[in-house]
C-alpha cells in the first residue's frame, strides 16, 4: 500500500518536472504541503478530462494526481489542476522576500505554496470573495505567519504593493489598479478570458517603459467578479490575435494604435514588443 507521504513526494517530483524550473524549492513545497488539509473531509469529487468521479475513500493518495477537486459544486469552484499551477509557479518565479497578492485563493492550497516559496521574509495577501471559502482558507492557513486572508472583492478594493500578483479567476483585462500595484520588475500571471472562446494564461512584467506580456498556454478559470464583463465598444480578439499580444498599456499613457490586439476600457493589448533595455 502506498503511504500518503510517499504519494505526495512522487506527485511533487512530477509537478516539479512539469514546471521546467531550475528552482528545487518547487518540488520541496509540493512535497511538504498536504493538499488534503485544504479540501475538507474526503471522499472527494474530482474532475479528470470530461469526467467527474468520487474517490473510493478518504485516502489522500487519490488526490495526489493532476485532478481538480470540487470545493463548491453549485458555484463551479474547484481546487485547480496542480500541473497548471506548477507551470505557473515555474513561470512567475517567486523568490524569498517578495510580496505576493493572490486573487481567488479558494481554501488556500496554492496560497500555502506561494507562502512557502517567498520564505524567508516574504508575505502573501490572499483575496477570496466567497465568505465561506475565505473562512476555510483562514482556518487552513492559521499556521502560516506570513499570510493574510482578505474576504473581499479584489477588483473593488485596493491591492497592496506587490512583487507578484497571482490571479485565479478569468478577466477580460487586468484592472488598471492591479497594474498600478505591481512594483518595478513585478510580475502578474493571470487567466485572460477576452471572450467565451478564448482562454490564455498570460505572464506580465512591469518594466520601466511599460508592461511586457506573453500568453504561454491555454487556461480556463471561472470569471472574476467585476473584471469579466465586456463593455460596449470593446475590441475583442480572435485567439490568433490574442496569442500575438506582447504588451499591455493604459489608455492614459498611450492611446490604442494599429498594433492593438484587444481594447477593454482603459486597458489595451498590443503586438508591440517592449524590453527592459527600452528597445521595442
Amino acid at each position: 500500500m502506498v503511504e500518503p507521504d510517499e504519494a505526495r513526494r512522487f506527485y511533487a517530483r512530477l509537478m516539479a518536472a512539469q514546471a521546467r524550473s531550475a528552482d528545487p524549492r518547487i518540488e520541496e513545497v509540493f512535497a511538504s504541503v498536504p493538499r488534503e488539509a485544504f479540501l475538507g473531509p474526503g471522499p472527494w469529487t474530482v474532475f479528470a478530462g470530461e469526467g467527474r468521479f468520487e474517490t473510493p475513500s478518504a485516502d489522500p493518495t487519490y488526490i495526489y494526481q493532476n485532478v481538480l477537486v470540487v470545493l463548491d459544486a453549485d458555484k463551479g469552484i474547484n481546487n485547480g489542476e496542480p500541473l497548471l499551477h506548477a507551470m505557473w509557479l515555474g513561470k512567475v518565479e517567486p523568490k524569498p522576500g517578495e510580496a505576493v497578492t493572490h486573487i481567488g485563493a479558494g481554501t488556500g492550497y496554492y496560497t500555502a505554496l506561494l507562502a512557502r516559496l517567498v520564505e524567508p521574509g516574504g508575505s502573501v495577501t490572499a483575496f477570496e470573495i466567497e465568505a465561506d471559502l475565505a473562512a476555510r482558507a483562514k482556518a487552513n492557513l492559521a499556521a502560516y505567519d506570513n499570510v493574510e486572508i482578505v474576504q473581499a472583492d479584489a477588483v473593488a478594493n485596493p491591492l497592496p504593493p506587490s512583487d507578484i500578483i497571482y490571479v485565479n479567476a478569468g478577466v477580460v483585462a487586468p484592472p488598471a489598479a492591479w497594474l498600478g500595484a505591481l512594483t518595478p520588475g513585478g510580475r502578474m500571471i493571470f487567466p485572460w478570458r477576452p471572450s467565451e472562446t478564448v482562454g490564455l494564461a498570460v505572464l506580465l512584467t512591469r518594466l520601466e517603459n511599460g508592461f511586457a506580456c506573453r500568453p504561454f498556454m491555454g487556461s480556463w478559470f471561472i470569471p472574476c467578479v467585476g473584471a469579466s464583463a465586456i463593455e460596449p465598444g470593446a475590441k475583442i480578439p480572435t485567439r490568433e490575435r490574442a496569442a500575438r499580444t506582447r504588451s499591455i498599456w493604459l489608455r492614459e499613457d498611450k492611446a490604442p494604435d494599429r498594433t492593438a490586439t484587444a481594447v477593454f476600457g482603459d486597458v489595451w493589448f498590443s503586438s508591440r514588443t517592449i524590453r527592459a533595455d527600452n528597445t521595442r
